[in-house]
Protein backbone atom coordinates (compact mmCIF):
# COMPACT_ATOMS: atom_id res chain seq x y z
CA UNK A 1 0.00 0.00 0.00
CA UNK A 2 1.25 3.46 -0.84
CA UNK A 3 2.14 5.23 2.41
CA UNK A 4 2.52 8.74 1.02
CA UNK A 5 0.40 11.23 2.99
CA UNK A 6 -0.93 8.40 5.17
CA UNK A 7 -1.27 9.27 8.84
CA UNK A 8 -2.22 7.17 11.86
CA UNK A 9 -3.75 7.76 15.27
CA UNK A 10 -5.74 6.06 17.98
CA UNK A 11 -8.91 7.34 16.32
CA UNK A 12 -9.77 8.73 12.89
CA UNK A 13 -9.89 12.28 14.24
CA UNK A 14 -6.45 11.94 15.82
CA UNK A 15 -5.05 10.64 12.52
CA UNK A 16 -6.55 13.61 10.62
CA UNK A 17 -5.18 16.12 13.12
CA UNK A 18 -1.74 14.55 12.81
CA UNK A 19 -1.88 14.86 9.01
CA UNK A 20 -3.03 18.49 9.01
CA UNK A 21 -0.28 19.40 11.45
CA UNK A 22 2.35 17.69 9.31
CA UNK A 23 1.20 19.36 6.08
CA UNK A 24 0.53 22.76 7.71
CA UNK A 25 -2.88 23.12 6.07
CA UNK A 26 -6.47 23.47 7.19
CA UNK A 27 -9.11 20.82 6.75
CA UNK A 28 -11.03 22.73 4.08
CA UNK A 29 -8.03 22.54 1.74
CA UNK A 30 -7.58 18.78 1.83
CA UNK A 31 -9.41 15.61 0.88
CA UNK A 32 -9.48 12.92 3.56
CA UNK A 33 -9.73 9.21 2.77
CA UNK A 34 -10.22 6.86 5.74
CA UNK A 35 -8.20 3.68 5.20
CA UNK A 36 -8.79 2.01 8.59
CA UNK A 37 -11.04 3.13 11.42
CA UNK A 38 -8.98 1.23 13.99
CA UNK A 39 -10.00 -1.51 16.38
CA UNK A 40 -9.66 -2.25 20.05
CA UNK A 41 -8.49 -5.75 20.86
CA UNK A 42 -8.21 -7.73 24.02
CA UNK A 43 -4.50 -7.15 24.02
CA UNK A 44 -3.74 -3.75 22.48
CA UNK A 45 -5.42 -1.97 19.53
CA UNK A 46 -5.10 -1.37 15.77
CA UNK A 47 -4.48 2.35 14.95
CA UNK A 48 -6.70 4.28 12.55
CA UNK A 49 -5.23 5.26 9.18
CA UNK A 50 -6.20 8.13 6.85
CA UNK A 51 -4.79 9.45 3.60
CA UNK A 52 -4.75 13.22 3.27
CA UNK A 53 -4.49 14.79 -0.20
CA UNK A 54 -4.23 18.48 -0.88
CA UNK A 55 -7.15 19.83 -2.87
CA UNK A 56 -6.33 21.28 -6.25
CA UNK A 57 -7.03 24.93 -6.73
CA UNK A 58 -9.57 26.13 -9.28
CA UNK A 59 -6.78 27.08 -11.64
CA UNK A 60 -5.03 23.75 -11.27
CA UNK A 61 -8.23 21.86 -12.03
CA UNK A 62 -8.70 23.97 -15.15
CA UNK A 63 -5.10 23.29 -16.26
CA UNK A 64 -5.50 19.53 -15.75
CA UNK A 65 -8.70 19.64 -17.79
CA UNK A 66 -6.99 21.46 -20.67
CA UNK A 67 -4.14 18.96 -20.69
CA UNK A 68 -6.59 16.11 -21.13
CA UNK A 69 -8.54 18.09 -23.76
CA UNK A 70 -5.45 18.72 -25.91
CA UNK A 71 -4.47 15.06 -25.68
CA UNK A 72 -7.90 14.00 -26.95
CA UNK A 73 -7.76 16.57 -29.79
CA UNK A 74 -4.22 15.61 -30.71
CA UNK A 75 -3.02 19.20 -30.27
CA UNK A 76 0.51 19.81 -29.05
CA UNK A 77 -0.04 22.55 -26.48
CA UNK A 78 1.03 22.95 -22.86
CA UNK A 79 -1.26 24.97 -20.53
CA UNK A 80 0.60 26.83 -17.78
CA UNK A 81 -1.06 28.41 -14.74
CA UNK A 82 0.17 32.03 -14.51
CA UNK A 83 -1.90 33.27 -11.58
CA UNK A 84 -5.23 32.95 -9.81
CA UNK A 85 -5.63 35.86 -7.43
CA UNK A 86 -8.25 38.22 -8.87
CA UNK A 87 -8.67 36.07 -11.98
CA UNK A 88 -7.33 32.76 -13.20
CA UNK A 89 -4.77 33.27 -15.96
CA UNK A 90 -3.62 30.37 -18.12
CA UNK A 91 -1.04 30.68 -20.90
CA UNK A 92 -0.83 28.17 -23.74
CA UNK A 93 2.57 27.17 -25.10
CA UNK A 94 2.41 25.79 -28.64
CA UNK A 95 4.52 25.71 -31.78
CA UNK A 96 1.57 26.45 -34.09
CA UNK A 97 -0.05 29.21 -32.07
CA UNK A 98 -2.15 30.62 -34.93
CA UNK A 99 -3.99 27.34 -35.42
CA UNK A 100 -4.69 27.25 -31.69
CA UNK A 101 -6.01 30.83 -31.68
CA UNK A 102 -8.22 30.49 -34.77
CA UNK A 103 -9.89 33.14 -36.89
CA UNK A 104 -10.58 36.19 -34.71
CA UNK A 105 -9.79 34.05 -31.67
CA UNK A 106 -12.71 31.65 -32.11
CA UNK A 107 -10.78 28.55 -30.96
CA UNK A 108 -9.01 30.11 -27.99
CA UNK A 109 -12.30 31.71 -26.90
CA UNK A 110 -13.97 28.28 -26.90
CA UNK A 111 -11.08 26.87 -24.86
CA UNK A 112 -11.44 29.75 -22.41
CA UNK A 113 -15.18 29.08 -21.95
CA UNK A 114 -14.53 25.41 -21.16
CA UNK A 115 -11.70 26.24 -18.73
CA UNK A 116 -13.94 28.77 -16.98
CA UNK A 117 -16.72 26.22 -16.57
CA UNK A 118 -14.34 23.68 -14.98
CA UNK A 119 -12.64 26.23 -12.70
CA UNK A 120 -15.97 27.45 -11.28
CA UNK A 121 -17.40 24.05 -10.38
CA UNK A 122 -18.63 24.21 -6.78
CA UNK A 123 -18.02 27.95 -6.41
CA UNK A 124 -20.70 30.31 -5.12
CA UNK A 125 -19.26 33.34 -6.94
CA UNK A 126 -18.03 33.14 -10.52
CA UNK A 127 -14.31 33.68 -10.99
CA UNK A 128 -13.08 34.97 -14.33
CA UNK A 129 -10.74 32.75 -16.34
CA UNK A 130 -8.49 34.14 -19.11
CA UNK A 131 -6.71 31.81 -21.53
CA UNK A 132 -3.99 33.51 -23.60
CA UNK A 133 -1.48 32.44 -26.24
CA UNK A 134 1.53 34.48 -27.40
CA UNK A 135 0.08 37.72 -26.02
CA UNK A 136 -2.98 37.48 -28.29
CA UNK A 137 -5.36 39.01 -25.72
CA UNK A 138 -3.35 42.20 -25.33
CA UNK A 139 -3.04 42.71 -29.09
CA UNK A 140 -6.74 42.06 -29.61
CA UNK A 141 -7.62 44.51 -26.85
CA UNK A 142 -5.56 47.26 -28.51
CA UNK A 143 -7.31 46.60 -31.83
CA UNK A 144 -10.76 46.78 -30.25
CA UNK A 145 -9.93 50.06 -28.51
CA UNK A 146 -8.86 51.64 -31.79
CA UNK A 147 -12.02 50.41 -33.51
CA UNK A 148 -14.17 51.76 -30.66
CA UNK A 149 -12.64 55.24 -30.87
CA UNK A 150 -12.91 55.32 -34.66
CA UNK A 151 -16.58 54.32 -34.69
CA UNK A 152 -17.38 56.71 -31.85
CA UNK A 153 -16.01 59.58 -33.97
CA UNK A 154 -18.19 58.39 -36.85
CA UNK A 155 -21.31 58.30 -34.67
CA UNK A 156 -20.62 61.86 -33.46
CA UNK A 157 -20.03 63.12 -36.99
CA UNK A 158 -23.18 61.55 -38.46
CA UNK A 159 -25.33 62.10 -35.38
CA UNK A 160 -26.75 58.58 -35.45
CA UNK A 161 -26.20 55.17 -33.87
CA UNK A 162 -23.35 52.93 -35.02
CA UNK A 163 -23.58 49.16 -34.59
CA UNK A 164 -20.55 46.92 -34.17
CA UNK A 165 -20.21 43.29 -35.20
CA UNK A 166 -21.30 40.55 -32.75
CA UNK A 167 -18.72 39.92 -30.00
CA UNK A 168 -18.31 37.72 -26.94
CA UNK A 169 -18.83 39.22 -23.45
CA UNK A 170 -15.08 39.76 -22.92
CA UNK A 171 -14.68 41.85 -26.11
CA UNK A 172 -17.91 43.79 -25.51
CA UNK A 173 -16.56 44.71 -22.09
CA UNK A 174 -13.45 46.13 -23.77
CA UNK A 175 -15.57 48.34 -26.06
CA UNK A 176 -17.62 49.65 -23.11
CA UNK A 177 -14.51 50.42 -21.05
CA UNK A 178 -12.78 52.10 -24.01
CA UNK A 179 -15.62 54.65 -24.41
CA UNK A 180 -16.69 55.06 -20.79
CA UNK A 181 -14.73 58.32 -20.50
CA UNK A 182 -16.08 59.72 -23.79
CA UNK A 183 -18.58 62.44 -22.86
CA UNK A 184 -20.16 62.60 -26.34
CA UNK A 185 -21.33 59.00 -26.69
CA UNK A 186 -22.85 56.18 -24.67
CA UNK A 187 -22.73 52.43 -25.33
CA UNK A 188 -25.10 49.55 -24.73
CA UNK A 189 -25.33 45.90 -25.71
CA UNK A 190 -28.25 44.62 -27.78
CA UNK A 191 -29.32 41.32 -29.30
CA UNK A 192 -29.12 37.80 -27.96
CA UNK A 193 -26.18 35.46 -27.53
CA UNK A 194 -24.20 34.44 -29.48
CA UNK A 195 -25.05 37.37 -31.79
CA UNK A 196 -25.04 40.06 -29.08
CA UNK A 197 -23.39 43.32 -30.19
CA UNK A 198 -22.49 46.81 -28.97
CA UNK A 199 -24.25 49.97 -30.17
CA UNK A 200 -22.51 53.37 -29.93
CA UNK A 201 -25.06 56.15 -29.41
CA UNK A 202 -24.15 59.85 -29.76
CA UNK A 203 -25.63 62.08 -27.07
CA UNK A 204 -26.50 64.70 -29.72
CA UNK A 205 -28.69 62.72 -32.09
CA UNK A 206 -29.75 64.46 -35.29
CA UNK A 207 -33.53 64.53 -35.63
CA UNK A 208 -35.08 63.31 -38.87
CA UNK A 209 -36.35 66.10 -41.15
CA UNK A 210 -38.92 65.36 -43.84
CA UNK A 211 -37.18 67.82 -46.13
CA UNK A 212 -34.21 65.45 -46.22
CA UNK A 213 -36.17 63.15 -48.51
CA UNK A 214 -35.93 65.79 -51.22
CA UNK A 215 -32.17 66.30 -50.86
CA UNK A 216 -31.69 64.51 -54.18
CA UNK A 217 -33.68 67.13 -56.13
CA UNK A 218 -30.63 68.56 -57.80
CA UNK A 219 -29.63 65.16 -59.09
CA UNK A 220 -32.95 64.01 -60.53
CA UNK A 221 -34.38 67.39 -61.59
CA UNK A 222 -36.93 67.93 -58.82
CA UNK A 223 -37.61 71.25 -57.09
CA UNK A 224 -39.52 71.93 -53.88
CA UNK A 225 -40.85 68.40 -53.75
CA UNK A 226 -42.50 68.61 -57.17
CA UNK A 227 -42.61 65.76 -59.61
CA UNK A 228 -39.85 65.59 -62.18
CA UNK A 229 -42.23 65.62 -65.14
CA UNK A 230 -44.94 67.97 -63.89
CA UNK A 231 -45.69 70.80 -61.49
CA UNK A 232 -47.89 68.59 -59.31
CA UNK A 233 -46.65 68.12 -55.72
CA UNK A 234 -46.39 64.74 -54.04
CA UNK A 235 -49.71 63.73 -52.50
CA UNK A 236 -51.73 66.24 -54.56
CA UNK A 237 -54.76 64.66 -56.25
CA UNK A 238 -55.09 65.06 -59.97
CA UNK A 239 -58.40 66.82 -60.87
CA UNK A 240 -60.84 64.49 -62.58
CA UNK A 241 -62.19 65.95 -65.85
CA UNK A 242 -65.92 66.68 -65.84
CA UNK A 243 -67.96 64.78 -68.38
CA UNK A 244 -70.34 66.80 -70.52
CA UNK A 245 -73.75 65.29 -71.16
CA UNK A 246 -74.59 64.59 -74.81
CA UNK A 247 -77.04 66.84 -76.56
CA UNK A 248 -80.68 65.80 -76.70
CA UNK A 249 -81.70 63.88 -79.74
CA UNK A 250 -78.28 62.33 -80.34
CA UNK A 251 -77.74 58.55 -80.26
CA UNK A 252 -75.42 59.00 -77.22
CA UNK A 253 -78.29 60.42 -75.16
CA UNK A 254 -80.27 57.18 -75.12
CA UNK A 255 -78.70 56.05 -71.84
CA UNK A 256 -78.84 59.32 -69.92
CA UNK A 257 -81.07 59.97 -66.95
CA UNK A 258 -84.37 61.82 -67.35
CA UNK A 259 -86.05 64.45 -65.19
CA UNK A 260 -89.80 64.16 -64.72
CA UNK A 261 -91.66 67.20 -65.92
CA UNK A 262 -94.20 68.13 -63.29
CA UNK A 263 -96.46 69.80 -65.89
CA UNK A 264 -96.79 66.71 -68.05
CA UNK A 265 -96.89 62.98 -67.73
CA UNK A 266 -93.77 62.55 -69.83
CA UNK A 267 -90.11 62.67 -68.90
CA UNK A 268 -87.51 65.23 -69.49
CA UNK A 269 -83.77 65.16 -69.53
CA UNK A 270 -81.92 65.21 -66.20
CA UNK A 271 -84.41 63.32 -63.98
CA UNK A 272 -83.98 59.83 -62.61
CA UNK A 273 -86.75 57.25 -62.86
CA UNK A 274 -84.81 54.18 -61.84
CA UNK A 275 -84.43 53.02 -65.48
CA UNK A 276 -81.19 52.91 -67.45
CA UNK A 277 -80.37 51.71 -70.93
CA UNK A 278 -81.88 52.10 -74.37
CA UNK A 279 -85.44 51.27 -75.46
CA UNK A 280 -85.48 47.99 -77.31
CA UNK A 281 -88.68 48.49 -79.29
CA UNK A 282 -89.44 48.03 -83.01
CA UNK A 283 -86.91 50.19 -84.77
CA UNK A 284 -88.92 50.22 -88.02
CA UNK A 285 -91.99 51.64 -86.29
CA UNK A 286 -89.87 54.26 -84.59
CA UNK A 287 -88.26 55.29 -87.87
CA UNK A 288 -91.68 55.46 -89.59
CA UNK A 289 -93.08 57.72 -86.92
CA UNK A 290 -90.03 59.96 -87.07
CA UNK A 291 -90.13 60.23 -90.91
CA UNK A 292 -93.94 60.78 -91.25
CA UNK A 293 -94.76 64.46 -92.02
CA UNK A 294 -96.98 66.25 -89.62
CA UNK A 295 -100.43 67.21 -90.99
CA UNK A 296 -102.27 70.26 -89.92
CA UNK A 297 -105.49 69.64 -88.12
CA UNK A 298 -108.56 71.21 -89.71
CA UNK A 299 -110.04 74.11 -87.97
CA UNK A 300 -113.44 73.70 -86.37
CA UNK A 301 -116.17 73.94 -88.88
CA UNK A 302 -114.06 73.00 -91.85
CA UNK A 303 -114.48 69.76 -93.62
CA UNK A 304 -111.57 67.40 -93.93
Amino acid sequence: METKNVFTGKTVNEAIEAGLSALSVTKDKVDVEVLDEGKKKLFGSVPAQVRITLKKTDGERAVDFLKGLFEVLGTEAEPVLVGEDEKIEIDLKAEKARSLIGRRGEIIDAVQVLAGAVANIGRDEYKRVVVDCENYREEREETLRRVAEKLAAKAIRLGKKVRLEPMNPYERRIIHSALISNEEVTTKSEGKEPARYVVIIPKKMKSFDKKDRFSRDRRDGRKDGRDKYSDRKYGEKKPYPKRELPKEGTPQSSGTSLHRDSSSSGYRKGSFNGFFGTFLGNSRETQAEDSAPETEKPESGEEE
